[in-house]
């Protein structure tokens, strides 16, 4: 069961996935059971990413990807285990989603004469507003 997005496949082999016991409600089956998922994909290695994506995700400033540049995502919403393994890999397929768009390159412009006017106007209008609370002129 690989992760398809668009048209890349990660395949089984680059996922590796250990199951702990998960955090917070549930009786006794939290404390026996290991339903929580931790999946581990490797951005930085893998054969299955092209070049710009991998360089894009890698880019992103996201806490779950590793100095080594490892995607660990932890699962532990649902109480089976094999629903955390459905959300986790669609999280992968999300995390690999935002990759796929290169982002649109930003236009220099210049604000116009009149926008810089109203600017300066409403700069000289609010001086005058704080000039007139100082107490010297309250005499």
């Amino acid at each position: 069961m690989s992760v398809n997005v668009a048209n890349i496949s990660i395949p089984e082999a680059e996922l590796v996935e250990r199951f702990v016991r998960s955090a917070g409600p549930g009786g006794q089956n939290v404390n026996k059971v290991a339903t929580a998922v931790e999946l581990r994909f490797d951005v930085a290695g893998s054969a299955a990413l092209p070049e710009p994506v991998r360089a894009r995700l890698l880019a992103r400033r996201d806490r779950r990807v590793t100095g080594e540049g490892v995607l660990v995502i932890s699962a532990q919403r649902f109480r089976t285990q094999e629903r955390n393994r459905e959300d986790a890999r669609e999280r992968l397929a999300a995390f690999i989603e935002t990759g796929l768009h290169a982002p649109k390159p930003r236009i220099a412009t210049r604000p116009s004469r009149g926008a810089r006017e109203r600017r300066l106007g409403e700069k000289r209008q609010r001086s005058t507003i704080k000039r007139g609370r100082s107490p010297q002129n309250w005499e």
